[in-house]
């Protein structure tokens, strides 16, 4: 692993992100968020089919970074651009990542908390190891929410337990986050970087452009009236129909095997 604070490889289809800060367990420092908004930007130029986000050395995110917490006190910064600071950061780069166009995974093995946690919840899905936990404990250093807590949690969890996470700060276990819906999988420790590699590779395998719009139509979906969401779908179906996985995935369900997608 190299001194960057992130990390950018992209491997058969498949581009990680590793957050590379494990002396800080990975707190989203301005290096931290700088580093994925520049991952996500080479990526969009790549030829790649998804998305991983990951921690390295035993931590996902701390969240927010304690250490510019601390100096923001000594700081002669106004109230002002403190804020506009967090929007330039951490906020921008969880709406970024919440934003992306290519299926997005979350490979969760230690801790999310805070803003971490809402990087975490920002990916289209969730694996977590069953050494995982989960927390959105902004009350902890005596903070509101940020980082797109307010938009991400309650569409994952209901407002009501939304609220409850934040007002107790509550810690949960992979368990416990999994029955919430925070997580979608959980995997032995022993065995999660196999089996969260196996669901990596059938999402990159898959036909990209079709994955792309579902994605697209899944996320403005809730804002939408049935008619308007169905209209919206046959025009994204208009554009599939033209791709060659289309035409692979007709012919190999005609001919009783599995498609090979080539994402085109």
């Amino acid at each position: 692993m190299s001194d960057s604070p992130t990390k950018l490889t992209l491997e058969d289809g498949v581009a990680t992100i590793t957050l590379n800060r494990p002396d800080r367990r990975n707190a989203l420092s301005e290096e931290i968020s700088a580093g994925i908004r520049d991952a996500l930007a080479d990526i969009a130029d790549a030829d790649a089919r998804c998305v991983v986000v990951e921690g390295a050395g035993g931590a996902f995110s701390a969240g927010g970074d304690i250490d510019a917490m601390r100096e923001r006190f000594e700081s002669d910064e106004s109230i002002d651009e403190q804020v506009r600071r967090l929007e330039r950061t951490t906020s921008e780069t969880v709406a970024r990542l919440a934003t992306f166009p290519l299926p997005t995974i979350a490979k969760i093995d230690g801790a999310a908390f805070g803003a971490g946690a809402n990087l975490a919840i920002a990916c289209d899905v969730q694996l977590a190891s069953d050494d995982a936990t989960v927390g959105f404990g902004f009350r902890q250093v005596g903070l509101s929410i940020d980082a797109g807590t307010s938009y991400l949690l309650p569409r994952l969890v209901g407002e009501n337990v939304a609220k409850e996470l934040v007002f107790t700060g509550e810690l949960l276990d992979a368990e416990r986050a999994l029955d919430l819906g925070l997580v979608n999988h959980v995997y032995p420790s022993e065995e999660f970087e196999e089996r969260a590699d196996a669901f990596v590779e059938r999402v990159a395998t898959g036909p990209t452009v079709a994955l792309r719009h579902a994605k697209r139509l899944l996320g403005e979906g809730l804002d939408k009236s049935i008619d308007r969401a169905m209209s919206d779908e046959a025009t994204a179906q208009g554009i599939v129909f033209g791709t060659d996985d289309h035409e692979e995935g007709v012919r190999a369900f005609l001919e009783d095997r599995e498609p090979e997608f080539e994402g085109r």
